[in-house]
């Protein structure tokens, strides 16, 4: 299978410290590489390196066959993410902020009230950010995730916060993602299976 997005020889410090060398990984059409380890290990710090927001010491990045830092823009676009900062305006509410998102990315509105309803937020979506429970802030973020046309998925602790019925749902999404040829980058320091295909990467 064609590879779509590949780590080739990759290094990274942070401030004194090796968090990892010599890593790489590759992943093609409906895979998802779960990335696992203790806290410390540097599972966020190597997400935010793929995602561009930090600098590898040595390696490569490449997306499409192309390395990331030459196509930068095209690789973002093709990406959304979902972290432990939901990044939502807090005055706005779920409609205003997933609206607003809208128009930073590509995204599919006439989708909106399905997933708002599929993620059980249609009741409060005229609410603020600010008074939403933290599980439901994630649910949000699962709901700008879905709206978005990215065939990238970056993951970081996507359980965080969320009860069993929102772990079942992240699964459920990201199942359904792979199905339909996306890649998916999960970090979690807890075991994650999702039917499909599956590579990991365990940092110590």
């Amino acid at each position: 299978m064609t590879e779509i997005l590949s780590g080739n020889d990759l290094c990274l410090f942070r401030g004194d410290r090796c968090l990892f060398k010599n890593l790489e990984f590759a992943l093609s059409e409906g895979e998802l590489l779960v990335i696992e380890g203790p806290n410390g290990s540097g599972k966020t710090s190597l997400l935010r390196a793929v995602a561009g927001l930090l600098e590898f010491e040595t390696g490569t990045v490449s997306w499409d066959g192309v390395p990331v830092r030459k196509n930068f823009q095209a690789f973002r676009s093709d990406l959304v993410w979902l972290s432990h900062r939901v990044g939502f305006k807090g005055d706005l509410n779920i409609l205003e902020n997933l609206k607003f998102e809208s128009g930073l990315r590509d995204s599919d509105q006439t989708r909106l009230a399905d997933v708002l309803e599929r993620l059980s937020l249609s009741g409060i979506a005229d609410l603020p950010i600010r008074v939403l429970s933290a599980g439901q802030q994630r649910r949000v973020a699962l709901a700008r995730m879905l709206l978005a046309n990215a065939r990238l998925w970056m993951m970081d602790e996507p359980f965080t916060n969320l009860d069993k019925a929102g772990q079942v749902l992240v699964k459920d999404v990201t199942r359904e993602h792979l199905l339909s040829g996306g890649l998916c980058v999960v970090a979690s320091h807890q075991p994650i299976e999702i039917d499909g295909s599956t590579r990991r990467v365990t940092l110590q």
